[in-house]
């Protein structure tokens, strides 16, 4: 028995190293989500004209090996786990703001194409209401849930993740029945998804692989868990990997069924909603029903988190100076969440709905994801190979490929989505420079 000395003397309760490498590996899944492919299926595909499985497993390349070099850079930052983070500490204080500008604009744009893509799947349901109506109604829903403090369990986006991995099942089930059962003109069918020799141009394929890396946005949540995992330094780069893998192998499954039931060459109604036209296809209108309505609630789910995701980001920003603290550095007294700022993103994400296509503003989201992966990259290929006293093949590597994978991925995206992401980043830079009265501090490395 202790006496009260020793017991007075004991630590304080904190977090508990419980979470093995199958816990990382769900807790992937759950973030990113196994219908990840399928609402931006239509976008692919006409984007990389037909090559939609060609452009998920090349994005699957340079996301594994993105996926390395967060899962060392957690090693040496085992509490922080972030892009801006890495970059600002191995590189430079500059580039990691940079980064951190680079991934406010990819918080800033989740709810924006969620709030798209779910009014586009409401209109399935009612199209008397037209889009801008479903608009405002999904983004009142988002913007006053996220008011409310309304938290998501772990355990509910378990079953919701359960229950979409139903459908994928059924999905893959009703397609077979399909293929087997219509005709088809012979071996070349099966192939045509992977390489098509009448529509494949190198430029459309790298296109359509841009807007991929959208599949796998959110992997390097993972990282978020290093104090609370058993064996970090081998779980975490694990975890992540294993994550991409998978996610990866099972999108590639899901287009590639896809597009034998749909082929390219036959238009879709709407390329946002295009996946649920093939549910409707392949078993009939109650599978369109189901799709439909699982897609609206995965986005739903993603868009509300992301959108209370990005207040805190500003909270962050607000709480450090790097934005001005008396609008984005405030907490509600009774809710606990940052209300200016989930009121700022609600309108944001709304405007931008009626503003920005699906395709473009996935592709610009995937223009802030792509730089902030390069830096990730290359801060790994810094620390672990140029500072190292024994170079190493397995530390040059990974952080190269997914340095130049990401960049030529990063060229490909569409001209708008360029120039509107560059708006942007100069705009951070000049506000930066402005904040920091031209001197970028270290302290922009802590939002």
């Amino acid at each position: 028995m202790s006496s009260p000395a020793s017991t007075a003397n004991e630590p304080g309760p904190g977090l508990r190293r419980v979470l093995g490498l199958r816990d990382l590996v769900l807790f992937g899944l759950v973030i990113i989500q196994p219908v990840a492919p399928l609402p931006v299926f239509g976008v692919l595909s006409n984007r990389g004209r037909g090559h939609v499985v060609t452009a998920i497993l090349l994005a699957m390349v340079a996301m594994v090996a993105t996926a390395i070099s967060y899962g060392r850079m957690a090693r040496a930052y085992p509490s922080a786990g972030s892009a801006f983070t890495y970059v600002g500490q191995e590189i430079h204080p500059l580039l990691g703001y940079v980064t951190g500008w680079s991934m406010v604009m990819d918080y800033l744009l989740n709810p924006i194409i969620c709030i798209v893509w779910c009014s586009k799947a409401a209109f399935n349901f009612l199209p008397a209401v037209p889009f801008w109506i479903w608009a405002i109604i999904f983004f009142a829903a988002f913007t006053g849930l996220n008011l409310r403090g309304v938290k998501t369990s772990a355990r509910i986006n378990a079953t919701l993740v359960a229950g979409m991995t139903v459908v994928i099942g059924i999905f893959f089930v009703q397609a077979f029945r399909y293929i087997l059962g219509h005709p088809h003109p012979g071996a070349a069918f099966f192939t045509r998804p992977f390489y098509d020799p009448a529509t494949f141009k190198l430029k459309d394929v790298l296109g359509g692989t841009s807007i991929a890396v959208l599949t796998y946005i959110g992997f390097d949540g993972i990282s978020t868990l290093s104090e609370e995992v058993e064996n970090p330094r081998r779980n975490i780069l694990l975890a992540t990997v294993l994550t991409c893998v998978l996610i990866g192998v099972l999108s590639a499954a899901e287009v590639y069924a896809a597009q034998l039931i749909w082929p390219a060459s036959q238009p879709f109604h709407d390329v946002d909603t295009a996946f649920v036209e093939i549910a409707r296809r392949c078993a009939g209108p109650w599978f369109f029903v189901v799709v439909n309505l699982t897609l609206l609630v995965a986005s739903f789910g993603s868009g509300m988190g992301a959108q209370l995701g990005a207040a805190r980001l500003l909270y962050g920003m607000g709480r450090s100076n790097a934005l001005p603290c008396s609008l984005f550095g405030k907490v509600d007294a009774h809710s606990g969440v940052p209300r200016n700022n989930v009121l700022f993103t609600g309108v944001l994400a709304l405007v931008g709905a009626y503003l920005l296509s699906y395709q473009l503003g996935a592709e610009m989201l995937n223009f802030g994801a792509l730089i902030a992966f390069m830096g990730v990259n290359a801060a790994a290929f810094l620390r672990y190979y140029v500072r190292a006293e024994k170079k190493q093949a397995t530390n040059l590597i990974p952080p190269t490929l997914g340095f130049l994978v990401c960049l030529l991925l990063w060229l490909n995206l569409s001209r708008p989505a360029k120039i509107a992401g560059s708006i942007w980043m100069a705009v951070g830079v000049v506000y930066g420079a402005w904040r920091s009265k031209g001197i970028f501090r270290g302290r922009f490395n802590q939002f």
